[in-house]
């Protein structure tokens, strides 16, 4: 059920550097949430599988550990890089520099505001079509009356936070009675989640003025029900709850009617990277500029525990 999501590659085109591509680079945000660990380690079990030389840096989420990451696996001479990047913005001197040692360097989960000469493809999912899920969600079930909803942005600047806040807000569009009401980061974390979501709370009446909550991450939004439990509120029924990435504890949270949606996001990133590499390696074929995985829509009625089982040990 795990697929593969966003690859970007700095590469001099036509270069013959992945010839033999046997060592790989891999800058990872950090740790900030379940689905991210859960595609570092599918990462590593697949460049296991393939006998690729992994090497791994934890960006602690900041970008000025990615871009001295990316430096190290230039000047260490690696015949790729696989890049997660933690903001859209502030790539294009160290991907020219990965370029010019012909270095094929792979985006996964996320995209950069660099021009797409400077990477050979991004493999990902649609991060508005996600918003748009989740927002297409809360029209069909949010009823007829007034609907405040609160959001749990992530991170500021990045990718996620800025098209799923997008894809959300065209899919409610036009509805005159849902209307967000508080947008403030969780940063993608738990405890980001709960904290912004108690200030939330005292915010709306207690919570009793909000309808429902839209989390970018699922992380942010286990973080947010246990502030909604601890305000005497019954999260999934007083406040409803649709977030992004389909991690393991986000069903445990559904089956028990504490969430109601979540719109998936596959943790294997590496493998169509990994594929599309060896296919350019091998004999040229360059893959498309985006490798695009499916955004699946999982309510309460899809059997949450078994949802659970299915992903429990995938390293979340």
């Amino acid at each position: 059920m795990i697929k593969s999501l966003m690859i970007t590659a700095a590469i001099c085109l036509g270069a013959t550097t992945l010839a033999s591509a046997q060592t790989v680079g891999f800058s990872q945000i950090g740790s900030e949430s379940g689905w991210r660990a859960a595609e570092t380690t599918i990462t590593r079990q697949q460049a296991e599988e393939r006998g690729i030389d992994l090497k791994f840096s934890d960006a602690q989420q900041k970008q000025e550990n990615q871009i001295a990451a990316l430096r190290s696996f230039v000047a260490q001479g690696v015949d790729a890089i696989l890049l997660a990047p933690v903001v859209a913005t502030g790539w294009d001197s160290v991907l020219q520099e990965a370029k010019e040692a012909e270095i094929p360097v792979v985006l996964l989960d996320r995209k950069v505001d660099s021009d797409e000469s400077l990477y050979l493809t991004a493999v990902g999912s649609d991060l508005v079509h996600e918003g748009e899920v989740a927002g297409q969600w809360l029209v069909d079930n949010a009823g007829e009356g007034e609907c405040r909803i609160v959001e749990l942005q992530g991170t500021t600047g990045s990718s996620p936070a800025i098209d799923r806040a997008q894809g959300f807000r065209n899919a409610i569009e036009g509805k005159d009675n849902l209307e967000i009401v508080r947008s403030q980061t969780g940063d993608f974390t738990r405890t980001g989640g709960k904290e912004v979501m108690e200030s939330f709370l005292q915010a709306e009446n207690g919570g009793k003025d909000i309808c429902a909550l839209y989390a970018h991450n699922d992380d942010m939004a286990i973080g947010a029900i246990q502030a909604i439990k601890e305000a005497g509120l019954k999260p999934g029924e007083d406040i409803k709850i649709v977030s992004i990435d389909a991690v393991p504890d986000i069903f445990q949270a559904m089956a028990a009617g504490e969430a109601n949606a979540t719109v998936e996001l596959t943790p294997n990133m590496a493998g169509p990277a990994f594929d599309a590499l060896e296919a350019y390696r091998n004999d040229g074929t360059e893959p498309k500029k985006f490798i695009q995985t499916e955004s699946k829509l999982y309510t309460q009625n899809d059997d949450p525990q078994e949802q659970y089982e299915a992903r429990k040990d995938l390293g979340y």
